[in-house]
């Protein structure tokens, strides 16, 4: 069983992840199941951004990145974020490597509006064959969602911001992944704050269009139905219970079951 798990930033702050990733880590060595995690880390981006005098903008839950705000970007998630995960799971004995998505062009992707959006990148193509070596080699792939812009001739271009959620639902396409799980700061998608158990497209469609789900958690059900789209076969969007909890958040699926 192969599974992609993208982790918030602010579930990173939780004491319980260390331990979650660590158990999962070992059922997927103790079989032939493989993880995989992406990572975000939007809040300690924002952070230093406002410390450099500088003021983050948002639209449609993704980050608005400039020239000088994807530097801040590269260095807070492939450096400190990344690192400090490696780190947690290294002390908990997984055997963990930290790359970014601009490592051997595992990301690609092109600007999809420079002149609103400045260096972000849209939809992502990705060529897993560092993530497959990593975990032949017995490894735990923690990644950074940066990507490189490639020019019409193929050539890597210049690095681009993509949304985690994204990221990790066009490894989990590419890697034929049996489940993805987003881990939010929620337990799943809210309605009147109750868990909806399970979601359709069309439904998804709709609390995106109502203003139920807004911001981040739309580019969750986004990225929930890309990954679906792209032949995974179970999306979960989940707090940091649903890593070791198959039963735990909301899952989406790509059509209501029959009656």
């Amino acid at each position: 069983m192969m599974r992609v798990v993208k982790i918030g930033g602010r579930a990173q702050g939780d004491a319980r992840l260390g331990p979650a990733l660590a158990a999962a880590a070992r059922a997927a060595g103790s079989s032939t199941a493989s993880l995989c995690v992406v990572h975000g880390g939007g809040d300690e981006v924002s952070a230093l951004q406002r410390r450099l005098g500088l003021e983050p903008v948002f639209s449609g839950g993704r980050r608005v990145t400039s020239e000088a705000d994807l530097e801040i970007v590269r260095m807070v998630l492939s450096g400190t974020i990344n690192k400090r995960l490696v780190a947690m799971l290294l002390s908990h004995g997984v055997r963990a490597a930290g790359i970014s998505g601009e490592d051997a062009m595992l990301f690609r992707a092109r600007a999809t509006d420079p002149e609103a959006m400045g260096r972000v990148g849209g939809i992502v193509t990705v060529d897993p064959s560092v993530v497959l070596q990593l975990i032949a080699g017995g490894f735990v792939p923690v990644i950074s969602p940066l990507a490189r812009d490639v020019d019409d001739d193929g050539t890597a271009g210049s690095g681009l911001n993509v949304n985690g959620d994204d990221a990790a639902a066009a490894l989990a396409g590419a890697l034929a992944a049996d489940e993805l799980v987003l881990v939010a700061d929620v337990p799943g998608v809210l309605d009147n704050g109750a868990v909806i158990p399970s979601l359709d497209l069309e439904q998804a469609e709709s609390l995106v269009a109502s203003g139920v789900a807004t911001g981040g958690m739309a580019a969750k059900l986004e990225a929930a139905a890309a990954a679906l789209h792209g032949g995974v076969a179970r999306v979960r969007i989940a707090g940091l219970d649903g890593i070791g909890n198959p039963d735990a958040g909301t899952r989406v699926v790509l059509s209501p079951s029959p009656v």
